[in-house]
């Protein structure tokens, strides 16, 4: 056992236990909550979902195994093309994207025939560019111009052409990049600007979708999700109300795997509810404080890699791509237990999914390849990261 962490699963082993838990728990979760998808449309063969869904995880891990092998500041070069490349997916995802539920945020594999979410791409892709930029512009940042400039034109750039099809991913992905400038450096005068602009453009964009409805077509669906959260109206909140029902069948103690009911009348059990199925077949304290936790030891394991990295773009890299999963996954147990409206989130590496497990194996990958670097070693010393002083954490 030993010899497969010393060989092939290099970096921080709790991390690594924390994603082989999450897969496993995913395994069971899909497989039990699957058989209302799979009689509509694969004639009750559950069987079907699971070998599917095991060969995304376990490709995913693959990924996952490949990636941390690679020198982690490969990343900040590929970066400059990635954003790029992520932009122009994004485009045609808008222009000629797969639309699902009214959004159109999938491009088709040919060749696999897998449609493929560029947003999940694209998240990474801009987190590893403003890494990347807060480093290069270092001396700089003390400009508006020179040094803040030059990182928000990528940063609207794509999360205005996420905003159309997806308003949570847009949001995350902004916040994300928002405690990038800030760990970074950027002075709180500009901080300031950047959320003044942001929600000027906003507020733009708002205003012109109801003088043209087909600039954002989704903006009546925020605006209900809103309004049905706020005012708690059970008819609009189906998707709510009953993963609430699930949790409270739960109980505290757990059931047991295939105990659960709510896999014949929730919507989505086995993607954008399956924390509230968990839940109901492991119970509030193994399946619902024990998911928070396996997310929150991710988190606070990925603050350490970042913090004992010895170069600025590692700790930036690992602080980015750890709150872009960790706060993804509270956005999907915040929706499932009524605290935040309806979103779309999956849980990472639970949910049932396609291609976008394999980008959260990428990014997991990220950030285990800067966790086997500082283990073994920088094999060029770089200058010490300046932190500021209120980020302290062990």
């Amino acid at each position: 056992m030993n010899k497969i962490w010393t060989t092939y699963l290099k970096g921080d082993r709790v991390i690594w236990m924390v994603c082989l838990i999450l897969g496993m728990v995913s395994l069971l979760a899909v497989y039990s909550s699957i058989s209302s998808l799979a009689y509509k449309y694969t004639q009750g063969n559950t069987l079907y979902y699971l070998f599917k869904h095991g060969i995304m995880l376990a490709s995913g891990f693959f990924i996952m195994v490949l990636i941390h092998k690679v020198n982690y500041r490969y990343f900040s070069r590929l970066s400059q093309i990635a954003v790029w490349v992520a932009a122009v997916l994004l485009l045609l995802t808008l222009l000629l994207g797969v639309n699902i539920n009214d959004a159109s945020r999938w491009l088709k594999i040919p060749i696999i025939n897998q449609n493929f979410q560029t947003s999940d791409f694209a998240k990474i892709a801009l987190v590893a560019y403003v890494s990347r930029m807060l480093v290069v512009n270092r001396n700089n940042l003390h400009s508006f111009k020179d040094g803040l400039l030059p990182i928000l034109v990528p940063i609207g750039l794509i999360c205005g052409l996420i905003l159309p099809a997806n308003f949570s991913t847009a949001a995350l992905l902004f916040f994300v990049c928002f405690t990038l400038l800030f760990v970074g450096g950027i002075p709180f005068k500009h901080l300031l600007a950047v959320v003044g602009i942001a929600a000027a453009g906003f507020v733009l964009l708002l205003s012109l979708s109801s003088v043209a409805p087909d600039l954002l077509p989704r903006v009546e669906t925020w605006k209900t999700r809103l309004m049905s959260f706020e005012s708690g109206d059970s008819e609009a909140n189906y998707q709510v109300e009953h993963a609430m029902m699930a949790i409270h069948s739960g109980g505290l103690l757990p059931a047991g795997p295939g105990s659960g009911d709510s896999r014949n009348y929730l919507p989505h059990p086995y993607s954008d509810m399956i924390y509230a199925f968990i839940i109901e077949e492991y119970g509030a304290i193994i399946g619902g404080f024990g998911m928070l936790l396996l997310y929150l030891i991710f988190l606070y394991r990925s603050i350490k890699v970042s913090n004992a990295c010895e170069r600025d773009f590692g700790t930036l890299l690992v602080i980015g791509l750890s709150f872009l999963l960790a706060f993804q996954a509270f956005i999907n147990m915040g929706v499932a237990v009524s605290i935040l409206p309806v979103t779309g989130q999956p849980l990472p590496l639970v949910s049932m999914g396609g291609t976008s497990i394999w980008f959260t194996c990428l990014a997991v990958g990220m950030i285990l390849s800067v966790s086997r670097t500082n283990i073994e070693g920088e094999t060029v010393k770089g200058k010490k990261r300046v932190k500021r002083k209120s980020y302290a954490v062990a």
